[in-house]
């Protein structure tokens, strides 16, 4: 008797396992298969959430169809304690065990609301955008010049959520000024910026910042990353440069910078200013011209007189030889690159064209053929 229930106990046991073990399975392969979502979702933590609140979330949104089986997963793998508030970007059929990993590690928000601080040559202003789950592009709520437009309610409303992200994005071509009365103008950061950086030492680009971040610092990173790419430009510069050192070429850049927007002519706009350096001619530019008068401190917001053509500054390259003494602007690595590796050409003119870019010329003659045009143009374009 005592030895067949035995017998029987063993039995159950065995089956016992056997179905525990079944179950097991069957819960690790729900835990990790493709979930039922079709459309991407973004998912908000607060702050001081929980595992129970975010996999109640998650199941009224259609991430998940077994909140219990969610947070089991969560506890099996050890990570309910790591959850982190933000907002997540859920794709369509994301696994638990990928929202877990979301949601637990890092911290980093992949959605929500970003506000993106602008620095341009003309203008600065705010802009606030959410990233749309479904479309995966972000949508503008928002956007206004700091310090001079009426502040918008729904930045006032994100600036006072934790998971909000910001961001700085510096324009190729801004001053030093610009950028130092920028971050001034900018409620998220704190501290005072202290001595203006050198012209041409930022780096137009963009950059992550929290509340409270010392404007300093973020100066102090943009240098940085400036200088780390002139070393990288400089050092791989092609024979023959008319450019005796890293400053020249800085100097060279910027002004490169400031002629063309085109991503492909600034090669070409090098080879004429290198060709002009090295028969000797003056590089007769412009940006130049209007940097001695302006200091980088604003925009001219007009066009030159004649009179400060002629007038002597240490930038104006139609009355001074070769390179300023000091670069225009703070040039992005393209403008470097194009710097220290131009395009093979005889030009040593070039003028608008009408399309956003320019006409290049090898001759005077071929030059003052492209000036009729130019000047034809602006004609009928005043005339309309």
């Amino acid at each position: 008797m005592w030895r067949s229930l035995a017998s029987n106990m063993l039995t159950f046991l065995v089956v016992g396992l056997f179905l525990l073990g079944g179950v097991i399975l069957w819960g690790k392969s729900q835990y990790t298969a493709s979930g039922p979502l079709e459309t991407a979702i973004c998912l908000r933590v607060e702050r001081g959430s929980n595992m129970t609140k975010v996999s109640r979330d998650l199941e009224e949104q259609g991430a998940v169809t077994n909140g219990a089986m969610f947070r089991i997963g969560a506890k099996y793998s050890e990570k309910t304690g790591l959850l982190k508030a933000g907002s997540f970007l859920v794709d369509a059929g994301s696994s638990m065990e990928e929202i877990v990993a979301q949601v637990t590690t890092a911290g980093a928000s992949s959605c929500g609301t970003e506000i993106v601080y602008r620095v341009g040559i003309t203008r600065i202003f705010a802009e606030v955008r959410e990233l749309d789950p479904a479309s995966n592009k972000f949508v503008e709520r928002a956007e206004f010049q700091p310090g001079v437009d009426e502040t918008p309610a729904v930045y006032t409303e994100k600036r006072s959520e934790a998971d909000t992200r910001y961001r700085i994005a510096l324009a190729e071509g801004v001053t030093s000024w610009q950028v130092v009365e920028a971050l001034k103008a900018m409620d998220v950061l704190d501290g005072d910026p202290g001595e203006r950086p050198p012209e041409g030492m930022l780096a137009p680009d963009s950059y992550e910042v929290v509340p409270g971040s010392k404007r300093a610092d973020i100066l102090a990173e943009m240098q940085e990353r400036q200088q780390l790419r002139i070393n990288a430009a400089w050092e791989a510069r092609t024979d023959g440069l008319p450019l005796a050192n890293p400053e020249e070429m800085l100097i060279l850049a910027s002004i490169i910078e400031k002629e063309t927007g085109v991503p492909n002519e600034r090669r070409q706009v090098a080879s004429v200013f290198t060709n002009r350096l090295n028969r000797g001619m003056r590089l007769q530019t412009d940006p130049t011209v209007i940097y001695g008068v302006t200091k980088g401190e604003g925009v001219l917001g007009r066009g030159l007189r004649q009179s400060e053509l002629r007038k002597v500054t240490p930038w104006n390259t139609y009355v001074i030889e070769g390179l300023p003494p000091t670069p225009i602007a703070n040039p992005g690595m393209a403008s470097l690159q194009a710097a220290v590796d131009p395009d093979t050409t005889d030009y040593v003119f070039f003028v608008a064209d009408g399309t956003g870019g320019h006409a290049f010329a090898e001759t005077l003659e071929q030059h003052n053929r492209n000036v009729v045009k130019w000047r034809a143009i602006e004609a009928e374009r005043q005339n309309n």
